[in-house]
Order: structure tokens, then sequence, then C-alpha cells
């Protein structure tokens, strides 16, 4: 019986984000999914290479609070724009171009981070991968800077 009630409000609680933060619903868990790998393939270079310290595990951890302040802010101005446009009389659809550009370049920048990680381990990498990832990075860095500017 109580597996069943979890099991029930899990589906409803994912239920209630997904339809709260509507676009950004998936790619917010995979920022959560790829920073946890970040920080355990963090951990593991540095032991590997001799360099683990509590201090720079912690200071990791803030760094990952502080992604997910950064997505609020983008979320927030996504709102502060719609807000604004009805409020001058502009219909416009919800929008969430800002904390989209925000989440999807955390993700690329955390896809990074592991393959350095990674490399610190000693696996081996296709040079490829990582040259994509950085340009899908520049390129949604040049699609921020586009909108910004319109």
């Amino acid at each position: 019986m109580k597996e069943n009630t979890l099991k029930a409000v899990i589906a409803i609680t994912l239920t209630a984000l997904s339809a709260y933060f509507n676009a950004l619903f998936v790619p917010l868990v995979v920022l959560v999914a790829v920073m946890i790998i970040d920080y355990i393939t963090g951990i593991t270079g540095a032991y590997v290479t001799r360099q683990l310290s509590s201090r720079t595990g912690i200071i990791g951890i803030i760094k990952k609070i502080c992604y997910l302040i950064a997505v609020a802010v983008g979320m927030v101005t996504d709102w502060v724009i719609c807000s604004a446009a009805v409020r001058i009389g502009i219909e416009m659809p919800s929008i969430n171009i800002f904390g989209l550009l925000v989440v999807v370049w955390l993700i690329l920048n955390e896809l990074i981070s592991i393959l350095e990680n990674l490399g610190e381990i000693g696996v081996p990498l296709p040079m490829f991968l990582s040259k994509i990832i950085q340009h899908l990075k520049t390129a949604v860095e040049k699609k921020g800077d586009s909108d910004a500017a319109t």
C-alpha cells in the first residue's frame, strides 16, 4: 500500500512540475543529471590525480547551486518580458527563451567538464566529441547574444 502511495505522489509531483515548467522540465532534469555526473567524475578525477580536497568539493556544490540560481534568473527574465508585454497590450504566448538558453548552455558546459574529468581519469575520448560540444556551446552563446540584441 505504501509503495503505491509513494508512486502516486511521485507521479503527481512530476506531472505538476512538468506542467509548471512546460518546455523547461526535461532540460532541467538533464541539467541536474549532468551536474551530478560532473560532480562524481570530478571527485573521481581528483582522487586519481591525488588532488582530492573537501574544500574543492564544497566549492563545486556551491557552483552547482549557483547554476540553478542562474536558471531561475533566466526564467524570471522570461516571465518579466511576458508580463510587461501583456501590460502594454501585446499578446504574447508564454516564452522560455532565456531560461532555456541558460539551461542548454549550462548542460553543454557540464558536458565539457565531464569530458575533461574523464580525460583526467585516463578514459580515451574521441577529439571530435569535445569539438562538437564546444561548437554547440558557442552556437548557444551566439543565439543568446542575438536574442538579447533584438
